[in-house]
Protein backbone atom coordinates (compact mmCIF):
# COMPACT_ATOMS: atom_id res chain seq x y z
CA UNK A 1 0.00 0.00 0.00
CA UNK A 2 1.30 3.46 -0.88
CA UNK A 3 1.28 5.93 1.98
CA UNK A 4 1.88 9.61 2.49
CA UNK A 5 4.18 8.67 5.35
CA UNK A 6 7.88 8.09 4.82
CA UNK A 7 10.17 5.64 6.54
CA UNK A 8 11.43 8.53 8.68
CA UNK A 9 7.99 9.48 10.00
CA UNK A 10 7.93 8.90 13.79
CA UNK A 11 6.15 5.70 14.86
CA UNK A 12 5.08 4.86 11.27
CA UNK A 13 6.94 2.69 8.79
CA UNK A 14 5.53 2.92 5.28
CA UNK A 15 2.82 0.42 4.39
CA UNK A 16 3.30 -0.78 0.85
CA UNK A 17 0.91 -2.18 -1.76
CA UNK A 18 -2.28 -1.08 -3.48
CA UNK A 19 -4.95 0.75 -1.53
CA UNK A 20 -7.71 0.25 -4.12
CA UNK A 21 -8.17 -1.67 -7.36
CA UNK A 22 -11.01 -1.51 -9.83
CA UNK A 23 -14.00 0.73 -9.25
CA UNK A 24 -16.41 -0.56 -6.62
CA UNK A 25 -19.98 -1.48 -7.45
CA UNK A 26 -22.70 0.67 -5.92
CA UNK A 27 -23.60 -1.91 -3.27
CA UNK A 28 -19.96 -2.37 -2.30
CA UNK A 29 -19.54 1.38 -1.90
CA UNK A 30 -22.72 1.45 0.15
CA UNK A 31 -21.29 -1.17 2.51
CA UNK A 32 -18.17 0.93 2.97
CA UNK A 33 -20.29 4.00 3.69
CA UNK A 34 -22.59 2.30 6.18
CA UNK A 35 -21.58 -1.12 7.50
CA UNK A 36 -17.88 -0.35 7.78
CA UNK A 37 -18.73 2.72 9.84
CA UNK A 38 -20.53 0.48 12.34
CA UNK A 39 -17.86 -2.23 12.41
CA UNK A 40 -14.67 -0.17 12.29
CA UNK A 41 -12.05 -0.41 15.02
CA UNK A 42 -11.38 3.07 16.48
CA UNK A 43 -7.60 3.34 16.77
CA UNK A 44 -5.01 6.05 16.23
CA UNK A 45 -2.78 5.66 13.18
CA UNK A 46 0.32 5.10 15.26
CA UNK A 47 2.58 2.17 16.05
CA UNK A 48 3.39 3.52 19.50
CA UNK A 49 1.07 2.19 22.24
CA UNK A 50 1.66 5.45 24.13
CA UNK A 51 -0.13 7.36 21.37
CA UNK A 52 -3.36 5.45 22.00
CA UNK A 53 -5.23 7.30 24.74
CA UNK A 54 -6.48 4.05 26.21
CA UNK A 55 -6.11 0.39 25.22
CA UNK A 56 -8.95 -1.11 23.23
CA UNK A 57 -11.63 -2.61 25.45
CA UNK A 58 -12.70 -5.58 23.36
CA UNK A 59 -15.91 -6.24 25.26
CA UNK A 60 -16.94 -2.67 24.51
CA UNK A 61 -15.82 -2.97 20.88
CA UNK A 62 -18.06 -6.01 20.34
CA UNK A 63 -20.87 -4.81 22.57
CA UNK A 64 -20.47 -7.77 24.89
CA UNK A 65 -17.84 -10.07 26.33
CA UNK A 66 -17.10 -12.92 23.92
CA UNK A 67 -16.83 -16.21 25.83
CA UNK A 68 -14.73 -17.80 23.09
CA UNK A 69 -12.13 -15.04 23.27
CA UNK A 70 -10.81 -12.68 20.60
CA UNK A 71 -8.97 -13.49 17.38
CA UNK A 72 -7.01 -11.27 15.00
CA UNK A 73 -6.52 -11.80 11.26
CA UNK A 74 -3.80 -9.74 9.59
CA UNK A 75 -4.44 -9.17 5.89
CA UNK A 76 -7.75 -10.99 5.31
CA UNK A 77 -7.80 -10.48 1.53
CA UNK A 78 -11.40 -10.84 0.36
CA UNK A 79 -12.55 -12.03 3.78
CA UNK A 80 -13.49 -15.65 3.02
CA UNK A 81 -11.40 -17.08 5.84
CA UNK A 82 -12.46 -14.35 8.26
CA UNK A 83 -16.14 -14.91 7.51
CA UNK A 84 -15.84 -18.71 7.74
CA UNK A 85 -14.20 -18.51 11.16
CA UNK A 86 -16.79 -16.00 12.38
CA UNK A 87 -19.68 -18.13 11.12
CA UNK A 88 -18.33 -21.29 12.74
CA UNK A 89 -17.25 -19.61 16.00
CA UNK A 90 -20.10 -17.29 16.93
CA UNK A 91 -18.80 -17.03 20.49
CA UNK A 92 -15.50 -15.54 19.30
CA UNK A 93 -14.90 -11.89 18.47
CA UNK A 94 -12.83 -11.56 15.30
CA UNK A 95 -10.90 -8.46 14.28
CA UNK A 96 -9.89 -8.42 10.64
CA UNK A 97 -7.31 -6.00 9.24
CA UNK A 98 -6.94 -5.27 5.53
CA UNK A 99 -5.83 -2.02 3.84
CA UNK A 100 -7.03 -3.04 0.36
CA UNK A 101 -10.44 -1.40 0.05
CA UNK A 102 -11.79 -3.82 -2.56
CA UNK A 103 -11.05 -6.69 -0.19
CA UNK A 104 -12.72 -4.84 2.67
CA UNK A 105 -15.85 -4.37 0.56
CA UNK A 106 -15.96 -8.09 -0.23
CA UNK A 107 -15.51 -8.99 3.42
CA UNK A 108 -18.36 -6.67 4.38
CA UNK A 109 -20.56 -8.46 1.85
CA UNK A 110 -19.82 -11.75 3.64
CA UNK A 111 -20.64 -10.15 6.98
CA UNK A 112 -23.95 -8.85 5.63
CA UNK A 113 -24.91 -12.11 3.90
CA UNK A 114 -24.15 -14.27 6.94
CA UNK A 115 -25.49 -11.77 9.50
CA UNK A 116 -22.23 -11.87 11.43
CA UNK A 117 -22.29 -9.76 14.57
CA UNK A 118 -18.93 -10.99 15.86
CA UNK A 119 -16.66 -9.30 13.28
CA UNK A 120 -14.94 -5.94 13.46
CA UNK A 121 -12.92 -4.44 10.60
CA UNK A 122 -9.85 -2.22 10.42
CA UNK A 123 -9.20 -0.94 6.90
CA UNK A 124 -5.61 0.12 7.43
CA UNK A 125 -2.34 -1.12 8.89
CA UNK A 126 -2.86 -4.06 11.28
CA UNK A 127 -0.02 -2.76 13.42
CA UNK A 128 -2.17 0.20 14.47
CA UNK A 129 -4.63 -2.26 16.02
CA UNK A 130 -1.79 -4.26 17.54
CA UNK A 131 -0.49 -1.09 19.18
CA UNK A 132 -3.90 -0.37 20.72
CA UNK A 133 -4.70 -3.85 22.04
CA UNK A 134 -4.11 -4.76 25.65
CA UNK A 135 -1.47 -7.37 26.53
CA UNK A 136 -2.78 -10.94 26.73
CA UNK A 137 -6.01 -10.08 24.94
CA UNK A 138 -5.84 -12.48 21.97
CA UNK A 139 -6.37 -16.23 21.95
CA UNK A 140 -5.58 -16.72 18.24
CA UNK A 141 -3.97 -14.81 15.38
CA UNK A 142 -3.76 -15.48 11.65
CA UNK A 143 -1.23 -14.24 9.08
CA UNK A 144 -2.19 -16.15 5.94
CA UNK A 145 -0.33 -15.75 2.65
CA UNK A 146 1.15 -12.32 3.37
CA UNK A 147 2.95 -10.52 0.57
CA UNK A 148 6.32 -12.31 0.31
CA UNK A 149 8.29 -9.33 -0.99
CA UNK A 150 10.74 -11.74 -2.67
CA UNK A 151 13.49 -9.24 -3.56
CA UNK A 152 16.15 -9.11 -0.87
CA UNK A 153 16.04 -5.32 -0.67
CA UNK A 154 12.33 -5.56 0.17
CA UNK A 155 12.58 -8.15 2.94
CA UNK A 156 12.26 -5.39 5.54
CA UNK A 157 8.67 -4.96 4.32
CA UNK A 158 7.67 -8.49 5.32
CA UNK A 159 5.07 -8.62 8.06
CA UNK A 160 6.62 -11.68 9.68
CA UNK A 161 9.55 -10.07 11.45
CA UNK A 162 10.92 -9.88 14.96
CA UNK A 163 9.20 -6.60 15.88
CA UNK A 164 5.73 -7.79 14.86
CA UNK A 165 6.21 -11.22 16.41
CA UNK A 166 7.38 -9.65 19.65
CA UNK A 167 4.23 -7.52 19.71
CA UNK A 168 1.99 -10.51 18.93
CA UNK A 169 3.68 -12.44 21.72
CA UNK A 170 2.78 -9.63 24.11
CA UNK A 171 -0.83 -9.62 22.94
CA UNK A 172 -1.45 -13.37 23.00
CA UNK A 173 -2.38 -15.35 26.10
CA UNK A 174 -0.37 -18.38 27.09
CA UNK A 175 -1.47 -21.30 24.92
CA UNK A 176 -2.86 -19.03 22.19
CA UNK A 177 -2.35 -20.20 18.62
CA UNK A 178 -0.60 -18.32 15.82
CA UNK A 179 -1.32 -19.58 12.30
CA UNK A 180 0.87 -18.69 9.35
CA UNK A 181 0.73 -19.76 5.71
CA UNK A 182 2.76 -19.09 2.59
CA UNK A 183 3.14 -20.44 -0.93
CA UNK A 184 6.40 -18.61 -1.58
CA UNK A 185 9.55 -20.77 -1.38
CA UNK A 186 11.67 -17.83 -0.22
CA UNK A 187 9.26 -16.78 2.53
CA UNK A 188 8.97 -20.24 4.09
CA UNK A 189 12.52 -20.44 5.52
CA UNK A 190 12.11 -16.82 6.63
CA UNK A 191 8.95 -17.74 8.53
CA UNK A 192 10.65 -20.72 10.13
CA UNK A 193 13.63 -18.62 11.18
CA UNK A 194 11.61 -15.72 12.53
CA UNK A 195 8.43 -17.37 13.86
CA UNK A 196 9.06 -21.05 14.48
CA UNK A 197 12.36 -20.28 16.19
CA UNK A 198 11.02 -17.28 18.11
CA UNK A 199 11.51 -17.89 21.85
CA UNK A 200 7.90 -16.96 22.68
CA UNK A 201 6.36 -19.52 20.31
CA UNK A 202 6.43 -23.29 20.02
CA UNK A 203 6.05 -24.84 16.58
CA UNK A 204 3.37 -27.52 16.84
CA UNK A 205 4.53 -29.70 13.93
CA UNK A 206 5.32 -33.31 14.81
CA UNK A 207 5.76 -34.64 11.27
CA UNK A 208 5.80 -33.29 7.67
CA UNK A 209 2.06 -33.83 7.29
CA UNK A 210 1.47 -31.12 9.90
CA UNK A 211 2.77 -28.38 7.59
CA UNK A 212 1.84 -29.94 4.26
CA UNK A 213 -1.84 -30.69 4.90
CA UNK A 214 -4.40 -28.00 5.63
CA UNK A 215 -6.14 -28.42 9.02
CA UNK A 216 -9.88 -29.12 8.80
CA UNK A 217 -10.76 -25.75 10.34
CA UNK A 218 -8.56 -23.84 7.91
CA UNK A 219 -10.80 -23.18 4.88
CA UNK A 220 -9.28 -22.42 1.45
CA UNK A 221 -9.80 -19.01 -0.09
CA UNK A 222 -10.30 -17.87 -3.66
CA UNK A 223 -6.74 -16.58 -3.63
CA UNK A 224 -5.47 -20.08 -2.98
CA UNK A 225 -7.64 -21.69 -5.62
CA UNK A 226 -6.62 -19.07 -8.18
CA UNK A 227 -2.99 -18.41 -7.36
CA UNK A 228 -1.63 -21.64 -5.94
CA UNK A 229 -1.97 -23.73 -9.10
CA UNK A 230 1.35 -25.53 -9.38
CA UNK A 231 2.60 -24.13 -6.08
CA UNK A 232 2.80 -25.86 -2.72
CA UNK A 233 1.32 -24.05 0.28
CA UNK A 234 2.73 -24.54 3.75
CA UNK A 235 0.63 -24.25 6.90
CA UNK A 236 2.34 -23.41 10.19
CA UNK A 237 0.73 -23.63 13.61
CA UNK A 238 2.50 -22.21 16.64
CA UNK A 239 1.56 -21.95 20.28
CA UNK A 240 2.33 -19.04 22.58
CA UNK A 241 4.55 -20.45 25.30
Amino acid sequence: MDSSHTDSTPHIRTLYGRRQGKKLRAHQQGLLDTLLHRLCVPVAHSLDPADHQRPLDLATLFGRAMPGGYWLEVGFGAGEHLAWQAEHHRDVGLIGCEPYINGVAKALAHVERLALDNVRIHDNDARFVMAALQPRSLSRAFVLFPDPWPKARHHKRRFVCRDNLDRLATLMVSGAELRLATDDPSYLPWMVEHACLHPAFEWLAENPRDWRVRPDDWPPTRYERKMLAGRTPTFLRLRRC
